[in-house]
C-alpha cells in the first residue's frame, strides 16, 4: 500500500518528492529510506528526492533548500522573457538579517534588503522542467535592475525596458508606483521617455 503511494506521489510531482509529502500522505519514512536503497530515489538535498530517471531543477532545490530566497534581477528577467541570456549564476534577494553567506558559497549572487520592501512583488512562476518557484513580477524585476544598475551588465537594463515595452501584459501604474516606493522614479522616467 505506501509503496503505490510513494509512486503516486513520485509521478504527481514529476520525479521529485520532499519528505514533508511524504510525512503528510502518511507513508513511514522506513519507505523512503528503502526507496533511496535500492536506488529508487536520490537523496539531492536536505528533505529533497529525486527519481534517478529526472533531471535535477537547481532553481527548485535552492529555493526548497533556502526559502526566504526570491529569485531576482537577471534571473528574474530571464525567468519573464526580458532578456534572451542565461544567467551564468542566479541572483536572489534575501531580507536584510539573513545571512548570505552560504548562498554565495552556493555560487548566488545576492542582494538584501529590509522586509518591507522585500516582499513587494513576489509572484510564483515555473521553471523550465515547470516546478513552481518564487520570483518578483517584471515590473519590481525592473526597479531592481534599475537600483543595481552599478552592479549588473550594462547592456542589461535597457534591452530588458525595450521588452518590457512591448509586452501586452505590462502594468505601467504599478512600475510607476514601484519606482516611487524604491526612490528610483526619476532614473526610471528618463528611461520609459525614450521608449515610450
Amino acid at each position: 500500500m505506501y509503496t503505490e503511494q510513494l509512486q503516486s506521489l513520485l509521478k504527481q510531482n514529476g520525479g521529485v518528492l520532499q519528505t514533508r509529502e511524504v510525512a503528510r500522505a502518511g507513508i513511514p519514512n522506513i519507505y523512503l529510506a528503502k526507496y533511496v536503497k535500492q536506488g529508487k530515489l536520490e537523496r539531492i538535498s536536505h528533505g529533497i528526492y529525486l527519481s534517478p530517471d529526472v533531471l535535477e531543477d537547481k532553481m527548485f532545490v535552492l529555493q526548497n533548500r533556502r526559502k526566504r530566497i526570491v529569485f531576482s534581477h537577471d534571473t528574474a528577467l530571464y525567468l519573464h522573457d526580458l532578456t534572451d541570456r542565461d544567467p551564468l549564476t542566479y541572483t536572489v534577494t534575501v531580507p536584510t538579517g539573513y545571512n548570505t553567506k552560504n548562498l554565495m558559497l552556493d555560487g548566488l549572487t545576492v542582494f538584501s534588503i529590509k522586509m518591507d520592501l522585500y516582499r513587494v512583488g513576489i509572484c510564483t512562476m515555473k521553471t523550465s522542467f515547470g516546478r513552481p518557484i518564487q520570483t518578483y513580477n517584471m515590473e519590481r524585476t525592473i526597479c531592481d535592475m534599475v537600483r543595481s544598475r552599478n552592479r549588473m551588465d550594462s547592456a542589461l537594463l535597457p534591452n530588458a525596458l525595450k521588452q518590457y515595452i512591448r509586452r501586452k501584459d505590462k502594468k505601467i501604474f504599478l512600475l510607476m508606483r514601484y519606482s516611487r516606493l524604491f526612490h528610483i522614479e526619476s532614473i526610471l522616467r528618463p528611461y520609459l521617455e525614450v521608449l515610450l
